[in-house]
């Protein structure tokens, strides 16, 4: 399943004082060029600037003027910037995030009249990249042929593959891609394959690629899911790239109501030597609650799912994220270390579809062996949901489309000693095997047939074999 694996993405920083900081009385005036400006282009412009994604832009005192109302709203309500872990559950790199102190600032200055103040003393805006964002990468590849995604109809999963061609073996520590239809665009995934598999699935289909969600890779660089932004491992963390495999981008279309064509462009970034240790994933629960029964009443505002995970050695957290569908609502991850102490490692209380972080801490998490790591996630099946896509609502299982749901939290680890890298990862697969298992003794089934998926593909990565 393609799914393992968390993506290499992560949201890019601006701000990282703690919400709990003293909030200091604002100036008595407060005027755009030298208050305003300064918070706006450090926390705002990146985003909402030319050939951004934002719907305005935010480079100019009359840009910010036109906006503020809205723009204050969004601040209050935490929707702006756009960082939803929650403070005290975790310590992040490059935390986005305003202070209490810099809202209260902007605040002033929409109440007391939006001064510009003397506009010579405006600070020049930032230098923000060009083209690729993370710099020039060390290979760029591009799908040979466009393909067309309809103006409607049904997700569309569609694997491009690309011939790399490298003589050795590489380690990639980071991967960017450009879209020429981006608003088409749910997650792009980055897998590798050197079996000749995807060329042959390719060669029998006359659009580019060939269709499906179980392509059996043997290798990934993660992936981009919306409202990522793209960035480096750390701390010369990295990724292997075997000579010889082919670039897989299994892509999930969501039709945007015009007909439109796809070329993706891809940025690889490759580490100077291979890396001091290898990164693991730990998903909670596994590929996605594929194997958790999700069915998720119509009106049912709290649908909940939980797993737990025991440490087989120690390790190191490097990072974590949370995917889910527009039904997502909140997801919690805690550590329950040997001694009965809690470390509160994850949490969003209102997940937002749209902004798909990836977060690094600032500093790895070091759990013991014997760790419990339990980790919920709840879903928001009712009216009251204004993210809901149905009205009224319906039930819904587990599903690749957007339509469907889905839900996990999932972490980046290594261990101490690499040694102890190998008895990590087979606990993982283990348990992904024995939340099957329990999910068969209670009997149940993931309903294959529905989702278009062959089960040999996916089971025979678990220590089980596919349901005969």
């Amino acid at each position: 399943m393609r799914k393992f694996l968390v993506p290499l993405v992560v949201v890019a920083a601006v701000s990282s004082a703690r919400a709990a900081d003293p909030v200091p009385a604002p100036p008595d005036a407060v005027t755009f060029a030298r208050h305003v400006a300064p918070l706006v282009f450090a926390n705002c412009t990146a985003c909402h600037r030319p050939g951004e994604v934002a719907p305005f832009t935010l480079t100019t005192y009359a840009d910010t003027k036109k906006k503020a109302k809205t723009m204050l709203r969004s601040m209050q309500d935490k929707q702006m910037p756009p960082w939803h872990p929650e403070p005290g559950h975790g310590e992040f790199r490059d935390e986005r995030r305003l202070t209490a102190a810099q809202i209260a600032l902007f605040e002033k200055w929409v109440e007391t009249g939006m001064a510009e103040g003397d506009a010579a003393k405006t600070p020049a805006l930032p230098k923000f990249p060009e083209g690729w964002r993370i710099g020039t990468p060390d290979l760029i590849v591009k799908m040979d042929k466009p393909f067309a995604v309809p103006a409607a109809g049904p997700d569309l999963y569609q694997n491009f593959v690309i011939p790399l061609d490298l003589k050795e073996d590489k380690w990639v520590t980071a991967v960017e891609f450009r879209s020429t239809a981006p608003a088409t665009v749910h997650h792009v995934l980055y897998h590798l394959d050197d079996s000749g598999r995807a060329r042959a699935a390719d060669a029998k289909t006359p659009e580019p690629g060939f269709p499906g969600i179980g392509f059996r890779q043997t290798g990934t660089l993660g992936g981009w899911a919306v409202g990522g932004t793209p960035a480096k491992l750390p701390d010369g963390l990295a990724l292997p790239l075997k000579k010889g495999s082919d670039l897989v981008l299994q892509t999930h279309f969501h039709p945007s109501g015009k007909a439109e064509s796809e070329t993706l462009t891809v940025g690889i970034y490759f580490a100077d030597k291979a890396p001091p240790r290898l990164l693991s994933g730990i998903q909670l629960p596994p590929v996605f609650g594929l194997f958790s029964g999700v069915t998720i009443p119509a009106g049912k505002a709290d649908y909940t799912v939980t797993d737990s995970f025991t440490l087989p050695v120690d390790v190191e957290l490097v990072g974590v994220g949370a995917h889910a569908h527009y039904l997502g609502k909140s997801m919690t991850a805690v550590a329950t270390l040997p001694d009965k102490t809690e470390r509160k490692l994850f949490q969003i209380k209102d997940w937002d579809f749209n902004w798909q972080g990836q977060y690094f801490y600032k500093e790895f998490v070091k759990l013991p062996k014997g760790t419990v790591i339990r980790a919920s996630v709840t879903w928001d099946n009712s009216a009251a949901n204004p993210r809901n896509p149905s009205s009224p609502p319906v039930d819904v299982k587990w599903g690749e489309s957007t339509g469907d749901e889905m839900g996990a939290i999932s972490f980046r680890a290594v261990t101490p000693v690499e040694a102890d890298t190998p008895t990590l990862r087979g606990a993982t697969r283990r348990h992904a095997g024995e939340t099957y298992a329990k999910l068969r003794l209670q009997g149940k089934d993931v309903e294959w047939k529905r989702l278009g998926v062959d089960p040999t593909d996916v089971l025979r990565q678990l220590p089980i074999g596919p349901k005969k």
